[in-house]
């Protein structure tokens, strides 16, 4: 069946909103951030489980590849569609469903932006346990389907560890319901794990049930400066020990990306080697902040520190974060390749080091930012080069991504593996993990039109 004769076949199901062609298609791109081109002739957009179903139905009969669209804030080219493909877009599967305050769950559409369900939460005194900068355009789907981190994964964990359930579509149109209220269910496959994380690959996300947590109390910020990595890390543990188990981010700022952010009235000087973004939140409204100024005091009695600021009040804290969040300053410089690496912590410095060394041999004039959730072992690093050339991806890619081998990294600490690591997957994956990944894959999608050639071949 032809691309058109699946138009035609969807079109009454899904109705005049539910299909986009032509003009509506080209004024889209596949990435807010990337700005890839979507050369596909149709966008898919069911606005209930049902039609998804019924799109994947039809295209499964057709050997149609689909390519899922949620919030198009990944940075892995996932998003991309050619000319062969049609794209299903979750945008109009964006209902809350149901909040429950005793139990502490809340249930939504895959296309729910993060931000809407943040603020669903707080209405009721709870929060999601997940935040990322890209929190008012990303899905929950999406940060599902990717296995989204963020800034508060040091305490919270991954998206992971706030699902309790997932309804899903597999290739075929069949409609799996693992939804799911319940902390603790224990019997047999948690089939749910199969789907996070896998970029679309094995179905595609139509509903979640997400565990809320107690809202807190407290909320204290500071930036730090230090003038080596030592005191980095010396931070970290003694935060921490001394929090008592509210830290809740530890985002590190090496000096070229701080630099980039800083404004003239910016609470610190831009000469420091690393600015550390430090965050509590709890839930002792009488003694927090006294916990997390005595500790910072303590840092500094003990040499750890060079320089401190501790948010006073909202917005305080709001521009604090400000400079942590002004990434697309880095992607203003005109074409940026974007890394999101994970490491452990022993090895970072010398890591960073070598691949701007690396970057400095193979790429001379490039400009290039560190920064990351230092606290998980996760960094991020933009690389843009003022000359644009078209021939440097390579040579970048492997600056970053050869040093990994030898430290165990990994080469998608939160953003995935999409199209464009696909070919480094061997790095942190070995064959045999490789092996059991596409099996998984021919099992569940046998045509493989689901995201075809993202995170690897199936042959």
């Amino acid at each position: 069946m032809s691309i058109d004769a699946l138009i035609r076949k969807l079109e009454p199901v899904l109705g005049a909103d539910g299909v986009l062609r032509g003009e509506q298609v080209a004024e889209r791109s596949a990435g807010i951030w990337r700005k890839d081109k979507i050369s596909a002739p149709v966008i898919f957009r069911p606005s209930n489980t049902q039609q998804v179903a019924t799109i994947l139905q039809a295209c499964y009969a057709a050997g149609q590849s689909v390519i899922t669209h949620g919030g198009l804030t990944g940075l892995a080219g996932g998003a991309i569609a050619s000319a062969t493909d049609v794209v299903l877009s979750t945008e109009r599967l964006n209902k809350i469903e149901n909040l429950n305050a005793i139990d502490r769950t809340l249930r939504v559409q895959a296309g729910v932006t993060l931000q809407a369900a943040q603020e669903k939460a707080a209405e009721h005194g709870l929060m999601v346990a997940l935040d990322l900068g890209a929190r008012g355009s990303c899905t929950l789907g999406g940060n599902a389907a990717t296995n989204a981190g963020g800034h508060q994964v040091i305490r919270y964990g991954m998206a992971r560890e706030s699902i309790l359930g997932l309804e899903v579509v597999l290739a075929d149109g069949t409609v799996l319901n693992s939804l799911n209220a319940m902390l603790k269910n224990n019997a047999g496959y948690d089939l749910k794990h199969l789907f996070i994380g896998s970029e679309g690959t094995l179905g595609v996300i139509t509903r979640l049930d997400l565990r809320l947590r107690p809202a807190s109390l407290t909320q204290e910020t500071a930036l730090l400066a230090c003038t080596d990595f030592a005191q980095v890390i010396r931070l970290l543990n003694r935060f921490d020990a001394m929090l008592g188990g509210t830290l809740s981010a530890f985002e590190v700022m090496w000096n070229n990306f701080y630099r980039l952010v800083a404004d003239p009235d910016s609470p610190l000087p831009n000469n420091y080697p690393y600015y550390i973004l430090v965050e509590a939140l709890g839930g002792d409204s009488a003694n927090d902040n006294n916990r997390f100024v005595n500790a910072i005091a303590a840092a500094d009695a003990d040499n750890e520190l060079a320089e401190v600021v501790i948010a006073k009040s909202g917005a305080e804290r709001t521009a604090l974060w400000s400079l942590r969040d002004r990434v697309e300053r880095t992607l203003e410089l005109g074409p940026a390749q974007v890394f999101d690496v994970s490491l452990p912590l022993s090895t970072m410095e010398a890591y960073v080091a070598e691949v701007l060394a690396n970057l400095d041999t193979s790429l001379p004039g490039h400009q290039s930012f560190v920064f990351g959730h230092v606290g998980d072992g996760n960094l991020h690093i933009v690389c843009a080069n003022a000359n644009g050339s078209g021939v440097t991806l390579e040579l970048v890619e492997t600056a970053v991504y050869e040093p990994l081998k030898k430290v165990g990294g990994s080469v998608s600490g939160e953003h995935g593996i999409g199209l464009e690591k696909k070919p480094w997957l061997a790095v942190s994956r070995n064959t045999e993990e490789i092996a059991l990944m596409q099996q998984i894959k021919r099992t569940l999608d046998p045509q493989g039109i689901l995201n075809p050639g993202r995170i690897f071949d199936i042959g």
